[in-house]
Order: structure tokens, then C-alpha cells, then sequence
């Protein structure tokens, strides 16, 4: 995660900037307008940076979080802490970037940890305007979540395939670092599928030495064209600070998360069922491999999508849709950020031979989401769409939550609200937002209905 650091600036002389620049123009001339100086031309990112930071927001967020502390053994008598600990509540404020990927409905992409536990997010737009944000969803595992805001005349951005990035493209970093404000960088794409990094659960990163700080998670990585190619989300460095760097969420990765949110009101992750490691020059002089790149399958899981599609331990995936795969965490990352019941093709070689299989990933048995980004009186609930049926599962109440004073239990069945039938979360949060005052949630446990009341 992006840490803060002491902000130190250095000056830079004009002339040094432009020299050497010139023999660069050719590899700007599609994306940019020359500059005439002095009667000389030189190349700028200023016409496409004029059409694309309009769809780059500053993001405010302020909350409360626990904070744990550990009580001297003297004190724990009047902490009553059987372990020694007094949790407390804690205001916190921070700050961050997102992106405008619909203009019409005002959706905004930033990262989770930008958001995550804030009680009141506030986007503030290029042009001045504020606006109050609604959390649609998130998914931690891959640090994406997904606001709205009402407001007219947006700018949404254009999202690139960043499949069909390549090592050595140029990329410009938008965000607002420290909050300075909106802060443009510029750099190449340094490396493709970074993973095992152990930022996020799901990683497949595009790495850059394009400068990115703190405050600039959740901004936008575009290509010369202005087109959405990654969402900065982390940086390598021992002070927080940039030191070149830096690591963005491929924009296909993060356009298969959103669209599951927005048509599912959740991340529907797919899984293949199988427990594998990456392939490094010592497995594959143990396993007698002509290659040293690809995810190796050790165990295939009864019942699994990658059973049922015929793979087996000693395979080695090698290709996702046509897509080289380094390692098996970058295989991870690939299939996490697909949605059950979507199939994948996967080229694989078995013993020595190389064959494709086509496999139909099936849902992950822990995909919930935290009912509070639903509505208010449901934090503490954690809900997922009912895989036996229609209707919202509740997978967990926390006690002394709000969810739980409204008197929803563990294994509780949302059937309806106020009487109209629902058939997942997404149906779920349409209906929550159409209504003003009392809800009336309709709720099968086991074979009794009844109905809760929340205000």
C-alpha cells in the first residue's frame, strides 16, 4: 500500500529538459500536438492530457476505525480484558485518486484501501465541483472499488486492453499526490504480470517508473492516447516515497471486477479448483521440463471446474486466452478477476505436449460483501446472492451489530422488501434505494417467513 513520505522537491533547469527531447518527437507525433519554440518543434502531452485529467478525481474520505491496544497487567482489572487489549474508536481522514469510467451513471474507480471504513467519501473534480460519493461496491482481494456520484456534464476516461500492453510502452500517471492536487508524471511500462508481491491477495500488476506517491492511489495509468491502461495502486520504496517504482491494477482486470459489481451488486470470482506452484529452473530440472516460465498444478480438486475440464496434477498452464502466463501467482490474478460461470481457455503442456482446454470457472465459496455499502442498518452483515435459489444468503452477523439488532440471523434467506420480490444483490440494492423511511425485508428462515423492520 502507498505509505506517505517527507515531500522533498528538486529544481530542474528548462534547457536540460530540452535537450535530447527532439529525437523523441516521432514517438509522440500520434498522440500529440507539436509546439512551435523558437521556430523549432517539440513534442507535448498537453492536447491529450487536456482530453483525459477531466475524468480524474481527488478523493477525500474521513471514518472511524478500531484500534487495539495491548493493557498493562495492572490495568486489566479495569479494562476487563480477558487478553489484555482495549479496542477504541478512532477518527481518521485520507486522502487519494480515482477514475470516471461512465459518465452517464457517474462511476467512479478508485482502490479499496482508499476507502475502506470511511463513513463519508467526497469527490472533488478538476473543474471544482464536490460531490458526495455512494460506495457500490469493492473487492479486497484486488484492491478495486467501485463509487457513484450524481452529477452532469462528466468526462469518463477511455479504457485501453492493457492485455495488448508491451514492456517499453509509454505511460503517464494521473492522480493527486500529498494533495497537492492533480499532478501529472510521465514513464514507461517497466514490466508486465508482477506478482508474489504480497500487496493484494490477486496480483497481476503493470510495474512503472512513471513517479507515483502518496495520494495517488486509485488515480489513472494511461497510454499516449489517453486511454486507461492500469489504477496505480502501490509503490516500492523504503520511505514511502517514489524511487521509480511503482505498481497499477491492469484496466481489464479492473473492467471484469466492475462489471460483476455493477451487474451483481458484488465480485462473483471464479475459481479452477487447483493448488499449484510457479515453474523456476529447480522444478524444472526435477520434473525434466523444457521450460521455466508457467503455473504448475500439483492437485486438482474433486469436483472442480479444472477436473471437470480434464486437467491434471503435472500440467503446466502456460496461457490464459491467449495470454503467456509467467507464474502461478500471476495465473491467480488472471482467473480471480473472472467471474464464475465465465469460461476461460487454457493452453497447458502434459509431458511435453502442448493442448488447450476450454473451462468453465465455478463460483468461489466465500464470496460475500459487506451489507453495510447496501444500507446502513445492515453493517455487520455479511450477504452474498443465494447459489440454491433466488433471493440474498446471510453468511454472517456480527453480534452487537446493527444487522443484528434488526434481528438477522446466520443462514437467513432476503427474499423481498416491502413486499417485491428479490432475486440477488444487485435487485437487493435497487430496491434498498428506491425506498424512503421503513423497510420491510422479507426473510425465510428455514421453513418460516417473517419480516424485519429498518428505518
Amino acid at each position: 500500500m502507498i505509505k506517505s513520505s517527507k515531500l522533498t522537491a528538486t529544481k530542474l533547469s528548462a534547457t536540460a529538459l530540452i535537450i535530447g527531447s527532439l529525437s523523441l518527437f516521432p514517438l509522440y507525433s500520434n498522440a500529440a500536438i507539436p509546439l512551435q519554440v523558437d521556430g523549432k518543434e517539440l513534442p507535448s502531452l498537453a492536447p491529450m492530457l487536456e482530453s483525459a485529467t477531466p475524468a480524474v478525481v481527488s478523493i477525500s474520505v474521513a471514518g472511524t476505525h478500531e484500534v487495539k491496544q495491548q493493557v498493562p497487567d495492572a490495568f486489566k482489572f479495569f479494562f476487563g480484558q480477558r487478553r489484555g487489549q482495549q479496542a477504541q474508536e478512532r477518527p481518521f481522514r485520507g486522502l487519494g485518486s480515482g477514475v470516471i469510467i461512465d459518465a452517464e451513471e457517474g462511476f467512479i474507480v478508485t482502490n479499496n484501501h482508499v476507502i475502506d471504513e470511511a463513513d463519508e467519501i467526497l469527490i472533488n473534480l478538476k473543474d471544482g465541483r464536490q460531490f458526495e460519493a455512494k460506495k457500490i461496491g469493492t473487492d479486497a482481494q484486488s484492491d478495486i472499488a467501485l463509487l457513484q456520484i450524481k452529477a452532469e456534464d462528466l468526462t469518463a476516461i477511455k479504457i485501453a486492453d492493457s492485455d495488448s500492453l508491451r514492456v517499453g510502452d509509454f505511460a503517464v500517471a494521473i492522480g493527486s499526490p500529498f494533495g497537492l492536487g492533480q499532478t501529472v508524471t510521465s514513464g514507461i511500462v517497466s514490466a508486465l504480470g508482477r506478482s508474489g508481491l504480497n500487496i493484494e491477495q490477486l496480483e497481476d500488476f503493470i510495474q512503472t517508473d512513471a513517479a507515483i506517491n502518496s495520494g495517488n492511489s486509485g488515480g489513472a495509468l494511461v497510454n499516449l492516447r489517453g486511454e486507461l491502461i492500469g489504477i496505480n495502486t502501490a509503490i516500492l520504496g523504503p520511505s514511502g516515497g517514489n524511487v521509480g517504482i511503482g505498481f497499477a491494477i491492469p484496466s481489464s482486470m479492473m473492467r471484469n471486477l466492475v462489471n460483476q459489481i455493477i451487474e451483481y451488486g458484488e465480485v462473483r470470482r471464479g475459481v479452477l479448483g487447483i493448488t499449484g506452484n510457479s515453474i523456476n529452473a529447480e522444478l524444472a530440472k526435477a520434473m525434466d521440463l523444457d521450460i521455466n516460465q508457467g503455473g504448475f498444478v500439483s492437485q486438482v480438486a474433486p469436483d472442480s471446474a479444472a477436473e471437470e475440464a480434464g486437467i491434471k496434477a503435472g500440467d503446466i498452464i502456460i496461457e490464459v486466452n491467449d495470454r503467456k502466463v509467467r507464474s502461478f501467482n500471476e495465473l491467480r490474478g488472471k482467473i480471480g478477476s473472472i467471474g464464475a460461470g465465465k469460461t476461460v481457455e487454457l493452453t497447458l503442456l502434459r509431458d511435453g505436449d502442448e493442448k488447450t482446454v476450454e473451462v468453465t470457472l465455478k463460483a468461489a465459496p466465500d464470496a460475500n460483501i459487506a451489507a453495510v455499502n447496501l444500507h446502513p442498518m445492515l453493517k455487520g452483515a455479511k450477504l452474498s446472492s443465494n447459489a440454491q435459489g433466488p433471493g440474498v444468503m446471510v453468511n454472517d452477523v456480527d453480534a452487537n451489530s446493527p444487522a443484528a439488532a434488526v434481528g438477522l440471523q446466520k443462514g437467513d434467506v432476503i427474499a423481498g422488501v416491502n413486499r417485491s420480490r428479490i432475486n440477488n444483490l444487485a435487485a437487493l440494492r435497487g430496491a434498498l434505494e428506491q425506498i424512503q423511511g421503513v423497510v420491510a425485508l422479507n426473510v425465510m428462515r428455514g421453513n418460516t417467513e417473517l419480516y424485519l423492520m429498518m428505518r
